[in-house]
């Protein structure tokens, strides 16, 4: 077994509460943020990027608060080279055990023209930012915003600026995931050669995936100098998303022989991180995705299966329980007890409170008349699909299609709507859009559906069905998830669950909250 206390350490900074969430439709919510914050220093993160606190009160409020209840992990918020900026990230992290303050710019000449700053004058914009932001911190991160297609001369000036006012760490952010792995690693083998001061500091990573290559670029960029990677968990975050946490986790792990690095993450908290990701974001795992897919660790072919059987390794290089993928042995159905579901929901990785148990254990009994079998996936769809006690104004009572191949389909459709029951019957172009057209008809909004997608969570006619939708509405974007074993159910169970986002995104954007008006038609 390797001996990793005699290697480099390679810092794990996640960056889901931030640049994770700037993903569209992916906003989380105040009690979500802090879950997540919470599963992330439980798993051995040790830079959390919380969010960026001049963005809102809603921001704000989430980066002090899990500052506040850190335990290991340095909390850090993000703050533009602005003065303003600053002394309110400060303000949100400074609760924290071990606080940082991440500043930054954009150096490149596309991004230097929008402020309309020329070299001399960013180069003094950087001196008096960082500077400020080390007065008030002794933990100060700087990046230089698409930092890979800066000119290297300027790219020198204003790291070597950065070091000497103090920033402990300077992040190269490809920020357009533009780079390439040979180019990673000679940009950060060129400063480490050039910047003065560069060796007494930490280089981090930041690598988007618009090229595929993210996982790539940051392990280039570690094998050359760099000691920090930045990362999110799925690879969630804006356009293709960023470098995923657990493939450089799993791949500094399983591939230590070449890359002598290790880090402090427990890789067995990985699947129920990711899957609890997936839930609270509405953007579901794709089934080929690297460590965290579906079929990750699943396999078909005849002689992929054959080798299975004889010996494991034939066709795996990690073992499922290796990232938190467990088996066990209790079957599951109508006649399961409450102790029996907790020991299950414990090893799919879900602690419960008896109120929270409670609440499930009575969805489950409902599953369980329904299905024969409950397999784990039927379990983790269904704590998907636990209500947000915050968001939940808008409540499903019945719904009935009558649907065929002849004449349009039909819902008839009773909703719950802020304690008061409403009712409508309504047709479409099939039975998921007859019910939709219902929901809109007693909740009237403006909002477009950009997105409907259907997954079967297990095998077998009597599968639950997956629902994420995806709705934009001047701007802003929600996501709403259900699951059901009936899909037109689960279809509106999703789209309500989007709109209840709606109306707090609304709320938080300052406007009144009647903007929607709920009106009886039938």
């Amino acid at each position: 077994m390797t001996d990793t206390t005699k290697q480099d350490h390679v810092l794990i900074f996640d960056t889901t509460l931030r640049d994770g969430e700037q993903s569209p439709g992916a906003t989380m919510t105040h009690s979500e943020k802090l879950e997540i914050a919470g599963l992330l220093d439980e798993m051995g993160v040790d830079i959390i990027e919380a969010g960026f606190p001049i963005a809102s009160e809603g921001d704000f409020a989430a980066v002090s608060e899990i500052a506040r209840n850190a335990k290991t992990s340095v909390i850090c918020g993000l703050a533009r080279a602005q003065i303003g900026d600053i002394d309110r990230c400060w303000e949100a992290v400074k609760h924290a055990k071990r606080p940082r303050i991440h500043t930054f710019i954009g150096t490149s000449p596309l991004h230097r023209a929008i402020p309309n700053l020329d070299m001399d004058q960013m180069a003094e914009r950087i001196e008096q930012t960082v500077t400020h932001a080390r007065n008030l911190c002794d933990n100060v991160q700087w990046s230089p915003m698409d930092a890979t297609r800066t000119e290297e001369d300027y790219l020198c000036r204003v790291v070597e600026i950065a070091i000497k006012c103090g920033a402990t760490t300077i992040n190269i952010p490809d920020t357009v995931g533009y780079t390439a792995p040979r180019e990673s690693a000679a940009l950060i083998s060129m400063l480490l050669e050039r910047v003065p001061g560069a060796d007494e500091i930490t280089f981090a990573t930041h690598c988007h995936n618009d090229l595929g290559m993210a996982t790539a670029n940051s392990l280039a960029a570690v094998e050359a100098g760099a000691r920090q990677i930045e990362c999110t968990i799925n690879g969630l975050g804006e356009r293709a998303g960023n470098t995923a946490l657990e493939e450089v986790v799993m791949a500094l792990k399983v591939r230590n022989d070449i890359m002598p690095f290790h880090t402090g993450i427990d890789a067995t908290k990985i699947m129920n991180i990711s899957r609890r990701v997936a839930a609270v974001s509405g953007f579901p795992v794709q089934f080929n995705k690297a460590i965290v897919g579906k079929n990750a660790f699943a396999h078909e072919s005849g002689i992929h299966q054959d080798g299975m059987l004889k010996n494991a390794e034939t066709f795996e290089i990690m073992r499922p329980e290796d990232v938190g993928l467990t088996e066990t042995n209790i079957v599951m159905g109508k006649h399961s007890g409450r102790a029996a579901l907790r020991s299950k929901l414990e090893n799919l990785g879900f602690e419960l409170g008896d109120n929270q148990l409670k609440d499930v254990f009575v969805r489950f009994k409902a599953l369980a008349d329904r299905k024969k079998e409950i397999y784990d996936d039927d379990l983790i769809a269904l704590m998907r699909t636990a209500t947000d006690p915050e968001n939940d104004r808008i409540k499903l009572v019945s719904l009935r299609v009558v649907c065929g191949t002849h004449g349009p389909q039909q819902a008839d459709l009773v909703l719950n709507i802020d304690g008061v029951e409403k009712s409508t019957t309504q047709t479409g172009d099939g039975p998921v859009d007859a019910s939709f057209n219902a929901i809109k008809a007693l909740v009237s909004h403006s909002a477009r559906l950009q997105l409907y997608q259907v997954h079967a969570v297990t095998e077998g006619t009597d599968a639950q069905a997956t629902v994420s939708v995806r709705m934009e509405e001047e701007g802003r974007i929600v996501t709403g998830q259900s699951a059901d074993t009936d899909t037109v159910v689960a279809s509106a169970r999703a789209y309500i669950h989007a709109l209840n986002r709606l109306l707090v995104r609304r709320e938080k954007a300052g406007k009144d909250a009647r903007e929607i008006s709920y009106k009886d038609v039938g």
